[in-house]
């Protein structure tokens, strides 16, 4: 099977995604700009979710143009992947109403954790289908931020039983390290064509 509608359904999902979490903000009932003032926490825990279904969608893009044919196994670990990208937005409006209280922090955190190794799922049901060959798994090499990620998740986990603040600066440390540009596909696939 070709990647064009397996990347058309992740794409729809993940666009619903982020129109769920923008739905979730409602719009004050007061005219004045302090009105706007009980909706800061709703806001920030919708950026930094943004941001982090925006890692994905794009990561998610650079490994599909990696990719030259799908099988049953990729289907449903992309689909494992998107259940729990799908979550986000419950957990992103849990956090918000309640000020980044713990449970809430804790169970993100969780959700985060599961997404990053849903997507190390995926991307290693692709690159056994395509070899350790593949353009692929020559970008990943020994993938760095892949590894380094689940680990800080765990640590923020764990620090949101106390602080939630540490808790969610690490959540946004790790995403942080994933808007830092990641050329290697792109490398890889400009070193392909030069040849």
């Amino acid at each position: 099977m070709k990647t064009g509608r397996l990347e058309a359904f992740s794409d729809g999902v993940l666009a619903i995604i982020i129109t769920i979490m923008i739905l979730e903000i409602k719009v004050p009932i007061g005219i004045d700009v302090i009105s706007l003032k009980p909706l800061i926490p709703i806001f920030l825990s919708y950026v930094l979710s943004f941001i982090y279904i925006g890692i994905y969608w794009n990561n998610h893009h650079h490994m599909l143009h990696t990719v030259k044919h799908v099988s049953g196994d990729i289907l449903w670990a992309n689909l494992h992947l998107l259940f729990w990208l799908s979550l986000i937005p419950f957990v992103t409006g849990w956090i918000g109403e309640n000020h980044f209280a713990k449970a809430p922090m804790i169970l993100y955190g969780i959700i985060l954790l599961m997404s990053a190794l849903a997507y190390f799922l995926l991307q290693s049901r692709r690159i056994k289908n395509h070899g350790s060959e593949s353009v692929l798994s020559k970008a990943i090499g020994n993938d760095l931020k892949g590894k380094i990620s689940p680990i800080l998740y765990l640590i923020a986990i764990g620090f949101c039983f106390t602080s939630t603040l540490i808790g969610g600066i690490i959540y946004i440390v790790v995403a942080i390290i994933w808007l830092v540009p990641d050329k290697r596909i792109e490398i890889i696939f400009k070193n392909e064509e030069n040849k």
